[in-house]
């Protein structure tokens, strides 16, 4: 159960940088916070939504859900039944969305972080 444990922590974390890295950057604009501008930043920003708009439109499940899922079953547990984020908003909402209301709000979330980041261009330095 410690690698599955590990992977959700891991999901999480993943999770936490797609969701907050947006929010950063919005706060970063308006309190002139240079390092939101990052381009390394940003970019892995940017990739880590696209990956999460990929799965969700060729209706794949997350390979961190995969992992955690083969290795709680590995250690006599069980797996989820729904993505993590479907099991997760089940778990602190009690209610189910369907998968399409998913693919739609990540793609939403997305095009916002598209929009940033033409609003809050990224900047490139040379050293």
């Amino acid at each position: 159960m410690l690698i599955a444990d590990l992977i959700l922590v891991t999901h999480a974390l993943f999770v936490a940088f797609v969701v907050l890295g947006l929010v950063v950057v919005l706060l970063g604009n308006y309190c002139h916070w240079h390092w939101v501008r990052n381009w390394w930043f940003r970019i892995t920003h940017l990739a880590a939504i696209g990956i999460v708009i990929a799965e969700s439109w060729l209706g794949m499940i997350c390979p961190l859900t995969e992992w955690e899922n083969r290795s709680r079953e590995a250690a006599g547990g069980s797996a989820y039944s729904s993505s993590f984020i479907q099991h997760w908003l089940h778990e602190i909402l009690f209610y189910d969305f369907e998968p399409w209301v998913f693919t739609v709000a990540y793609t939403l979330f997305g095009i916002l972080v598209v929009v940033t980041w033409l609003l809050v261009p990224p900047e490139h330095t040379r050293k």
